[in-house]
Parts: structure tokens; sequence; C-alpha cells
């Protein structure tokens, strides 16, 4: 989807995305130190938003500026502020060793362009900072529910595991399990968590 149909998207839908954070985001971060952070494909801004009220100062990155104005209308009403960007993540080259948390949630490209979004977000962060990856795996096609069905833009642990790797130091490298309410019942959903410290 380009940025026009998720403009589209956001429009028709109150809240496309929980204004809540993403579970996998509070796990993963909730313990670090607040600094600098950039949020690449920030969508409506629940995680960005969920950092800043924790004392980030945040970048929040996305090519629909319809989810960006939600973003900013959602740190409003927590009292908080966040930087909101404009811009094609295939595209867009964020300050280098600049940030202390760098984090995709969520985002899905093919593998070229994923994987230079990963290498970017890898030299975005600092030396000693914190990089985020969560995204539906590929074997949740299979295995579990909801998400993309196309294996092209979906991510794995070895995928994103082999890129930061090249520049970070591996903490967290797992496929999870995240609950998923339906109608009657609870299922599971299969995503990539992986967290690395730039080296």
């Amino acid at each position: 989807m380009d940025a026009q149909e998720w403009d589209t998207r956001y429009t028709n839908t109150p809240w496309v995305w929980s204004a809540d954070p993403n579970m996998w985001v509070v796990q993963e971060l909730e313990g670090l130190r607040p600094g600098r952070a950039l949020d690449l494909g920030a969508g409506e801004g629940r995680n960005a938003v969920w950092l800043a009220r924790r004392g980030w100062q945040v970048d929040a990155v996305d090519f629909s500026r319809v989810a960006l104005l939600r973003a900013d209308e959602l740190a409003a009403t927590h009292g908080v502020q966040v930087a909101t960007r404009e811009a094609d993540l295939t595209q867009y080259e964020p300050e280098g060793d600049a940030y202390d948390l760098v984090m995709v949630v969520y985002i899905h490209l093919a593998h070229a362009d994923m994987e230079a979004l990963l290498r970017r977000a890898a030299r975005a962060a600092r030396p000693g900072g914190t990089l985020l990856l969560v995204g539906h795996d590929v074997s949740n096609i299979e295995h579990g529910t909801g998400g993309p069905q196309d294996p092209e833009i979906l991510t794995s642990v070895a995928q994103v595991s082999a890129l930061w790797g090249e520049m970070a130091d591996l903490e967290v490298a797992e496929v999870r399990r995240r609950p998923v309410a339906r109608e009657d019942e609870v299922v599971s959903a299969l995503d990539t968590v992986v967290r690395a410290v730039r080296r």
C-alpha cells in the first residue's frame, strides 16, 4: 500500500491500531533510561507517545500524513510532544550515530528495501544505543493468525539478526506468540522480536 492508500485507511477508521503501545515494545524498552528515540514507521504514534510519556525525546517518521496528525493529537491528549516527520522509509536517511533508541515496529517492505532500512536504522543509533524490531514473522502465515500473507514482505529472526549483527550485539532474537482476541477465543500471532545494542 502507498501513502495515499494508508491515508484513506486511517481517515475511514477511528483507530486502525490500538492507542496502547505494542506489548513487545513495552516489554523490551520499559527499563531503558530515557534519551533520544527514533520511531521508523510510527503510524498513529502509539509507541512514540508511550516513550514520550516516559521522558524520551521522540522523532516519529511515517509516510501517512493522516497518521501523523493522529500521532500529534494523541501526544497532545497525554500532554507530551513528539516530533513528527512525513517521509517514505525507503528513501528516508536519518541522522547517523544520533539516537539512544531506534525502533522498527510492524514495517513490512520488500526484502531489498527492508534490508536497506535496517542498515540505515542501525547507523542512526549511537554506539551503545538500542535497536528494536518487531514484525509479523514469516512463520505466521502457516502457524499464526492475521497479518500480511505475502512472505516477501514478512520478517524473520535470521534476516534481522544477520543484518544488525554486522553493527550491533544481539540481546534478543526470537519468534514470540502474541495473543489475539477473536469473538469467542484467543489465538496467537507469531512475531519476530529482535533487540540489539549498537557497537
